[in-house]
């Protein structure tokens, strides 16, 4: 498997673990804020969400690029670093807006029509989810960001 498609899946694996530690603990935050307006249950929830996804994300994405931008002389290879942050943050970026919109609206519709607020979080995550990836997997194509050099 060529390193391109590598990366792909690696950056996709870290996504989906931590979108699962989020999934589980904004459910139990949706759940623990049922009793507030159903707005701030949405806005609350969707804090507590981006909390567990940053920091798994992070962590297993540090973990697996970690050697990537060391030189043969131990010294960190400063512009590759530097390019890949730019492209990573605004494809991060991008999906993030179009997320966080489509999550705490349907979350907050969902609780309107009297769902459960575990099950409203759990459902607006998974369908903002999958809008998410989508969205990320095209912009990382667009910004080159694993392009063999």
């Amino acid at each position: 498997m060529n390193s391109e498609r590598l990366q792909y899946l690696k950056l996709n694996k870290n996504i989906l673990i931590a979108f699962a530690a989020s999934i589980v603990i904004s459910a139990i935050a949706a759940d623990f804020f049922a009793n507030q307006a159903d707005y701030l249950n949405s806005t609350f929830t969707l804090i507590v969400d981006y909390a567990v996804f940053f920091s798994v994300f992070g962590g297993l994405f540090y973990f697996d690029n970690r050697k990537k931008y060391i030189l043969e002389n131990g010294e960190t290879n400063k512009s590759l670093l530097k390019s890949d942050l730019i492209k990573i943050i605004s494809s991060l970026g991008i999906g993030e807006v179009i997320y966080t919109i489509v999550r705490w609206s349907l979350q907050y519709y969902l609780l309107l029509l009297n769902y459960e607020p575990y099950m409203a979080s759990i459902v607006s995550q998974l369908i903002s989810t999958v809008i998410y990836m989508i969205t990320l997997n095209i912009t990382i194509k667009l910004t080159k960001l694993f392009k063999d050099n």
